[in-house]
């Protein structure tokens, strides 16, 4: 085992390894629940019931695959599973606003992912990374911890949310409101936000005194508060012969391979005047993607040490697969189509990744342990569900606190590079998108290289992907 992931090499070890997977599980898991949730939205509502089975299972089986791939082959410590947002996008934009059956959904996510395998293996994807400036590389690891810790501070439930009355769309119970919404702290008079806070501040505690796993003895230690409190509702805690159910695996017949028969490729592609529409929007959902995962990489691979000086050479001078960033995009890109043929919007790496790499985890066996605890997921959903999102979410914040580091290299007293990094941050954050962050960056970095008589000197894969990011804008704006 040593030898296979190289954990003398990435100076770490089983034990740590495993705390690490366990960690990054917790702070991900709650996708097997909220993901088929959100996607059963998009069928038809005599169907919903049947659905969700097979998209639960679909869920669980892209995550372990996905994930074993990226522990497996290109052995670094990255989860994935289907992916916040992109979810979103699949059910009320494209299912929704744009009138695509579910099936012909997911056909345009599996178009989506072999498009990603091939900007993959003809090398666009790192060479994309490339030619990112050092400022913005930096911009996005802080900007994606601040991401994180926003994550963290609403899953713990600390924050309300105001909306005026008109303001704001409900489609299913997923409620949509325009910017007349206002954040504001939680009152506390429940619990559950005091049980996060309690959680934070021991997490912090243990960090800060050294403990080896005090992320993951973080969580075990607020859930088992949790369940002395009441914030996990005894119903939630199963008895020992209902801990193991197998009954849901049999619906993955319901979601897999489901676009290849009349609806679905076939439906799709029926209508010439369709054609557009189904290119604009894989582009879309690739352009999403692909930035998503860059970002990631970058905001925590550098910063950990997992994609290190030796492994930038190799991705620049190499051929091939050499690198371990050159794998694990290939692993990305993968995990998309696979995840499409079982039933499921795009999977993706996850950000919440982060803490199982703050953790210690530096190989692919992190990520194997994560995958073997989703496949555990089948028959003890029951189980994993005892843990309350106010236990995983103060993880993420103290995971946040921990990527602001690579901000000290940005030059804030510089305006002009303090702007590209500015708006990367705060739109990363604000529009809660790890995209839409770095195409802000983008965006603003070539504006002022335009002004200062120096766009030539920019890249023009760089000046290409703002290009492609303004048409996605202009293309969202227009679509009806």
């Amino acid at each position: 085992m040593d030898k296979f992931f190289k954990l003398t090499e990435s100076k770490t070890n089983v034990r740590t390894e495993i705390i690490a997977g366990v960690t990054t599980f917790f702070t991900m898991a709650y996708i097997i629940f909220v993901n088929p949730d959100m996607l059963q939205l998009a069928v038809p509502e005599a169907f919903r019931e049947t659905a969700w089975g097979g998209f639960f299972v679909a869920t669980i089986l892209a995550a372990v695959i996905g994930t074993l791939v990226m522990g497996l082959v290109a052995n670094v410590p990255y989860a994935q599973a289907p992916g916040m947002g992109l979810n979103a996008f699949f059910t009320f934009t494209v299912c929704g606003a744009m009138g695509f059956e579910w099936q012909e959904g997911l056909a345009l996510v599996f178009i989506c992912g072999i498009i990603n395998i091939v900007i993959t293996a003809t090398k666009i994807r790192k060479s994309i990374i490339k030619a990112i400036p050092e400022s913005l590389q930096n911009a996005i690891g802080g900007g994606i911890g601040i991401f994180i810790a926003y994550i963290g501070i609403k899953n713990a439930g600390l924050l309300n949310f105001t909306a005026d009355p008109g303001t704001y769309n409900d489609f299913g119970g997923v409620i949509v409101a325009n910017s007349s919404i206002v954040p504001a702290l939680v009152d506390f008079k429940g619990f559950a936000p005091i049980l996060a806070l309690i959680g934070l501040a021991i997490m912090i505690i243990l960090v800060v005194m050294k403990v080896k796993g005090a992320l993951f003895i973080g969580i075990v230690a607020t859930t088992i508060l949790g369940i002395i409190t009441g914030v996990v509702p005894p119903e939630n805690i199963p008895a020992a012969g209902e801990m193991v159910d197998f009954g849901a695996i049999g619906d993955i017949r319901h979601t897999a391979f489901s676009f290849f028969g009349d609806v679905g490729f076939k439906s799709m592609f029926n209508e010439a005047g369709r054609w557009l529409t189904v290119i604009t929007t894989v582009f879309a959902f690739s352009l999403s993607d692909t930035f998503d995962t860059i970002g990631t990489f970058i905001g925590t691979g550098r910063v950990s040490g997992i994609f290190d000086e030796k492994d930038d050479k190799a991705l620049t001078d190499g051929k091939g697969f050499q690198s371990k960033m050159d794998r694990a995009l290939f692993a990305d890109a993968t995990a998309t189509s696979v995840g499409a043929l079982l039933g499921t919007s795009n999977t993706t790496t996850y950000v919440e990744s982060a803490a199982g790499i703050a953790a210690g985890g530096r190989t692919g066996l992190t990520s194997v342990v994560v995958a073997v605890l989703f496949l555990l997921c089948l028959p003890l959903s029951k189980l994993f569900g005892i843990v309350p999102a106010e236990a995983t979410a103060p993880a993420l914040i103290v995971v946040g606190v921990m990527m602001m580091a690579s901000f000290v290299h940005i030059k804030w007293d510089n305006f002009e590079e303090a702007v590209p990094a500015f708006m990367t941050v705060i739109i990363m954050a604000f529009a809660y998108s790890i995209s839409y962050g770095i195409a802000a960056g983008f965006l603003f970095y070539c504006i002022i290289m335009l002004c200062k008589g120096k766009i030539g000197k920019v890249h023009p894969i760089l000046l290409g992907a703002t290009a492609l990011f303004i048409l996605n804008f202009v293309i969202s704006a227009i679509r009806v």
